[in-house]
């Protein structure tokens, strides 16, 4: 069995289409209700379903053989496996926002409040500025507004909550969709059967 880690969710609605328009899917996968693993054993294949921030943990590990993660997910967690194909699901940005009027002061450390903070110290360290990193699980846009933070850094995909909070984007630094992504484990032993996935699965894409 190739084991295929899958998000839930709504993205995790999107791959499972992509899937099964590829002829890789699994009926199962259309309405799961509670359970989590299926198996496909005519194609040999078994689909796990995890949160979307743990898939490329199971794939790094070796739980899973080939998954589907979010590129913030990966640059973020800093994971030692092959990233194979963009598959464009998910696109978005990975932003630094303020307030309207924000101005930075140069003669101390920027306060950044984010969920990324491994993406947002690669970033600021890349510009030389220093910064302090408060980091939240939620509600980022908040901090600004009541003092928090002088920035955020976080996935932008419309602007809207953005614009409703009174915040505007600074600085793009780093485009976000999901990726196709593989264990180098797994790879070694089956390269030919995961490219043939990959191949199949940017067929479908076009």
């Amino acid at each position: 069995m190739l084991n295929i880690a899958l998000p839930k969710g709504r993205l995790g609605d999107k791959v499972a289409a992509l899937f099964d328009s590829a002829g890789l899917g699994c009926a199962q996968l259309s309405d799961p209700g509670r359970k989590l693993v299926f198996e496909d054993t005519g194609q040999g294949l078994r689909y796990m379903l995890v949160k979307p921030s743990d898939v490329a943990i199971y794939v790094a590990h070796g739980a899973a053989d080939v998954g589907v993660a979010g590129k913030d997910v990966l640059v973020e967690g800093n994971y030692d496996l092959y990233e194979l194909l963009d598959l464009g699901f998910g696109r978005c940005d990975m932003c630094i926002a303020a307030k309207n009027g924000y101005v930075e002061d140069p003669t101390r450390p920027v306060r950044v409040a984010t969920k990324f903070p491994n993406i947002a110290s690669a970033y600021y360290r890349s510009i030389n500025r220093e910064i302090e990193v408060i980091k939240l699980n939620g509600s980022i846009e908040i901090a600004p507004l009541l003092g928090l933070s002088d920035v955020i850094v976080d996935i932008v995909e419309t602007g809207a909550t953005l614009k409703e909070n009174d915040l505007r984007v600074c600085e793009k630094i780093l485009p976000v969709s999901a990726r196709l992504i593989a264990n180098k484990a797994s790879y070694r032993f089956a390269a030919d059967r995961i490219d043939r996935m990959s191949q199949t699965l940017k067929g479908a894409l076009q």
